[in-house]
């Protein structure tokens, strides 16, 4: 009999956390769900356990909670069992960087990039010494585009990216598999919460076929998978070009543009 490693989704109780733990439970994986909101994590875990026979555990918490973040971080760090972890908890926010308040600001950089980092961090070492298992960071196309406007919540998605793309280096030799999922606007409880009307933008994709085929990327062990990318080349191109800029990087000589002034 097969044994499927556990698996612990954050912003499991609605969205793309949801699908993730019916995609997951249909697989065979026993579940660790966390969120805010007890009520649906219960109803969602009900839900699972009937329909797919698995073992579902409800971890209600904040992770913009530093006392419930410890309380993740130790589950992730001492359970055997789990041996996935899908950082998928997240915000936004609506209006420009000089309309948001400091505050709002800070929360969102603590829940879309300090707590996923510690969450990361926390599961990693173990999974390296097992040498298998799997961290699936959910980042975003904002994090590609200022152009987008969102400038803080671009920019913690771009720290999702980069994150991402390192642990990959580091980890994959040791048997660790290490996703960034790239999603663009979808259908999720995420816009209202931001306080921003989904029915105003032109194009939206649904949760169910986002998480379907970042978990196709996830079979075939894509580092990084763009969902709604439609030319993947495009993003084989931009990587090729950003390595040959890094190999005109001269760490102890001034690029010549400089040395002279206009």
């Amino acid at each position: 009999m097969t044994t499927y490693p556990a698996v612990l989704i954050t912003g499991a109780s609605t969205g793309i956390g949801a699908v993730y733990a019916e995609r997951f439970a249909q697989r065979g994986h026993d579940l660790v769900l966390v969120a805010r909101d007890h009520a649906r994590l219960e109803t969602l875990a009900a839900k699972l356990r009937g329909e797919h026979n698995v073992a579902v555990e409800v971890l209600a918490a904040d992770l913009t909670q530093l006392g419930d973040l410890h309380t993740v971080e130790a589950r992730l760090r001492d359970d055997a069992r789990i041996g996935i972890l899908v950082n998928n908890a997240g915000a936004a926010q609506s209006g420009s960087f000089i309309e948001q308040s400091t505050d709002s600001v800070a929360q969102l950089v603590a829940l879309n990039t300090t707590a996923l980092v510690r969450l990361a961090s926390a599961i990693a070492p173990r999974l390296a010494k097992a040498g298998a298992g799997a961290i699936i960071n959910i980042g975003s196309v904002v994090g590609l585009a200022p152009e987008f406007g969102m400038s803080v919540y671009g920019a913690t998605k771009a720290f999702v990216l980069f994150l991402s793309q390192g642990l990959s280096l580091e980890l994959s030799p040791q048997g660790v598999y290490v996703q960034a999922v790239l999603p663009a606007a979808t259908r999720t409880e995420i816009w209202d919460r931001a306080g921003i009307d989904i029915n105003t933008l032109s194009e939206v994709m649904e949760v169910a076929d986002l998480v379907d085929a970042a978990l196709v990327g996830f079979d075939r062990r894509e580092p990084v998978t763009i969902p709604p990318l439609q030319e993947g080349e495009r993003w084989d191109a931009l990587q090729t070009a950003r390595q040959g800029l890094l190999s005109q990087i001269r760490q102890s000589v001034v690029a010549p543009r400089y040395l002279t002034q206009v």
